[in-house]
C-alpha cells in the first residue's frame, strides 16, 4: 500500500468515525479542586487513618480473636461478647461510668453556667479571673490527682479539717468504696469547670441584647429575661456542651486511674479502665476489643438519640 493510499484511508476513517469529544473544562476544574481539597487535607487525613481509623479497624478484628498480645491469635467468633455479656463485672463498670456520668454533668454546667454569667458582667478584672478558671482546664491530670489526693486525704486533708471545724466528720473519701466515686467526681468537675464556663460564655456574648431590652418592655424581670431569652438562646452552647461532656465522661478514665487506680474493691473501676486492665493485666485483648467496640456503639446511640433529639429543644437564632 503506498503513502498516499493509506493517508487517504485514514482520511476517510477520522470522516466516518466520530471524534472523541474533548474533556469538558469544568470537570478539568473540579479535578484540580478535588487534588486541593485533597492536599490540604492531607495533614490531618494521614494522622486520621493511622491513628484512628486503622486501630479501630484492627480493634474490630482483635475483639474476634482470642490473643493475649504475645501467642498467634486464634479466631472465636463472638465469643468474646458473649462473654462480656454474661459477666457480672462489664455490668459494673458500666454502671460505675453511668454513676460518674451523672454526678458530673450536672455540676460541671451548673457551675460552668455561674461562672459564664458572672464573667459576663463588668467586673473588674475581668479577664484575669477568666484566665484563672480556665487554668486547670490546661493543667495536666497527674498534678490535678495529686493535689486532690492531699485534699481529700481523710486524716489530714484540708477538706476533712476544714470540715470538722463545723463538727462534720468527714468522709474517708477515694478510700471509702461509698465515697471514692464522689472524689473521682468532685475533681473532674473542678478541672473542668473553666472549660464549660468558656464555652457558656461566647454563647451568651453572641446573645443579641435587643432581645433582653425588649423582654423589659414587656415587663420581664431578671429571672423571666433568664428563663425566655438567656437559656433558649444559649441552647446550641448547651447542646454542645452536653454531648461532648457525655462523650468524655464515658471514656474517663485517667483520673480513676490516677487518684483511686479503680477501688477500693472496684467500687470506682469504670469502662476504659477495664479495657485497660484486660489489654494489659491480664492478656486478654481479644475481650478488650470487644469492650472496646461495646462502649463506642453505646456512645454512638447516646451521641445519635442527642442530635435527634436537639430539633425540640435548641434554637439556633
Amino acid at each position: 500500500m503506498s503513502v498516499s493510499t493509506l493517508q487517504t484511508s485514514l482520511v476517510d476513517r477520522a470522516a466516518v468515525e466520530p471524534s472523541r469529544p474533548a474533556r469538558p473544562r469544568s470537570t478539568r476544574k473540579g479535578i484540580r479542586y478535588a487534588i486541593t481539597v485533597l492536599a490540604f487535607l492531607l495533614p490531618s487525613a494521614v494522622p486520621l487513618l493511622l491513628f484512628v481509623l486503622i486501630p479501630m479497624v484492627s480493634a474490630a478484628w482483635i475483639s474476634l480473636t482470642d490473643w493475649n498480645l504475645i501467642s498467634p491469635q486464634v479466631f472465636v467468633g463472638f465469643d468474646n461478647f458473649v462473654q462480656l455479656l454474661s459477666e457480672p463485672r462489664t455490668a459494673a463498670v458500666f454502671g460505675n461510668t453511668l454513676y460518674y456520668i451523672l454526678g458530673y454533668l450536672p455540676i460541671v454546667y451548673l457551675g460552668g453556667l455561674a461562672l459564664a454569667l458572672a464573667l459576663n458582667q463588668a467586673l473588674k478584672g475581668r479577664a484575669l479571673w477568666r484566665s484563672i478558671y480556665f487554668l486547670p482546664v490546661v493543667t495536666s491530670w497527674i498534678a490535678v490527682a495529686v493535689v486532690w489526693r492531699w485534699l481529700l486525704n481523710p486524716s489530714n486533708g484540708v477538706v476533712n479539717i476544714a470540715l470538722g471545724w463545723f463538727g462534720i466528720d468527714g468522709p474517708g473519701w477515694w478510700t471509702d468504696p461509698a465515697w471514692s466515686m464522689p472524689s473521682v467526681i468532685l475533681a473532674s468537675a473542678w478541672k473542668d469547670l473553666g472549660f464549660v464556663m468558656v464555652i457558656l460564655l461566647a454563647g451568651l456574648q453572641a446573645i443579641n441584647a435587643d432581645l433582653y431590652d425588649a423582654a423589659k418592655v414587656d415587663g420581664a424581670g431578671p429571672w423571666a429575661r433568664f428563663i425566655n431569652v438567656t437559656l433558649p438562646m444559649l441552647s446550641p452552647s448547651t447542646f454542645f456542651v452536653i454531648v461532648i461532656s457525655l462523650i468524655n465522661g464515658f471514656q474517663v478514665f485517667d483520673q480513676v486511674y490516677a487518684m483511686t487506680g479503680g477501688g477500693p474493691a472496684g467500687s470506682s473501676q469504670v469502662v476504659v479502665q477495664q479495657i485497660y486492665d484486660l489489654t494489659f493485666r491480664y492478656g486478654q485483648a481479644g475481650e478488650a476489643s470487644a469492650l472496646s467496640w461495646m462502649l463506642f456503639a453505646v456512645i454512638l446511640a447516646v451521641t445519635v438519640v442527642q442530635i435527634i433529639g436537639q430539633k425540640r429543644w435548641v434554637h439556633y437564632g
